[in-house]
């Protein structure tokens, strides 16, 4: 199955950053970023019908193969962050996704570039995406 597409819906989820998210120098850390970009894609595909429970139900779920991201600015306690994520393209198995993390002036603190694809939990394996999944981050209705 050969599918592509290129950028269709965001999806956009808000959070805060508490004390819990904070590290020795009284910003966000690293790894914490990853947390929050996952956070972010959970909702993503859960509002998209794909959560946790049909990940059980079907055996497959996404898997990250490659992650590269960036920092831009710090994000720092009480703000109120955003993240944007969207599919930038999907060809075959394999999909690129983007994340931004934008502060409450709107300015992007971080942007991240995942590749992914979907994973066959009984045969771990890469499968072709099914239509619920594209349907779950926004390439089809």
């Amino acid at each position: 199955m050969q599918v592509k597409f290129f950028m269709f819906n965001t999806h956009t989820y808000e959070l805060m950053i508490l004390e819990k998210h904070l590290d020795t120098f009284g910003h966000v850390n690293n790894a914490t970023y990853l947390e929050i970009l996952e956070e972010a894609r959970w909702d993503w595909i859960t509002q998209g019908g794909f959560g946790l429970k049909e990940i059980y139900e079907k055996k497959m779920g996404p898997t990250i193969l490659e992650i590269k991201i960036r920092f831009k600015k710090e994000l720092k306690v009480r703000q109120i962050i955003r993240i944007q994520s969207h599919v930038v393209k999907y060809e075959g198995k394999i999909g690129e996704v983007e994340q931004n993390i934008l502060n409450d002036k709107g300015e992007v603190c971080c942007t991240a570039h995942f590749t992914i694809g979907l994973f066959d939990t009984v045969k771990r394996r890469l499968i072709d995406p099914t239509p619920e999944w594209l349907k779950a981050v926004g390439l089809s209705s």
